[in-house]
């Protein structure tokens, strides 16, 4: 089973970068999925999820409004489109599936990781 991350890259603050998370080795249509980013120096922390149906999401508080996730069971994929980016926005981003049907905040939530795409804004 793998996840594949890709879509990150330099951006200047107030622009948009869009990843896509790509999941191969089995289906992941009734399991909820999400996003999670890691600074350097800082912990790895919950960005936004998806429940298996794509009918629920769930944000951080500090990106609501900027990004959003979304999926294609047909394709097996995950997106999160990234608006007015912020300099803060900075990190490592992991997409993460194979927990239940809905979603988590909690990185023990999940079983399988992508190996993390790098997104840099600058200011």
């Amino acid at each position: 089973v793998q996840l594949q991350a890709s879509g990150g890259g330099l951006v200047q603050a107030g622009g948009s970068l869009r990843l896509s998370c790509a999941a191969s080795g089995r289906t992941f249509s009734n399991s909820g999925m999400g996003w999670f980013r890691q600074a350097p120096g800082k912990e790895r922390e919950f960005v936004a999820a998806i429940n298996w149906s794509g009918s629920s999401t769930y944000y951080t508080d500090s990106v609501k409004g900027r990004f959003a996730i979304a999926r294609d069971n047909a394709k097996n994929t995950v997106s999160l489109q990234m608006d007015s980016l912020k300099p803060e926005d900075t990190a490592v981003y992991y997409c993460a599936a194979g927990g239940g049907a809905y979603y988590s905040d909690s990185p023990k939530y999940y079983a399988y990781w992508g190996q993390g795409t790098l997104v840099t804004v600058s200011s």
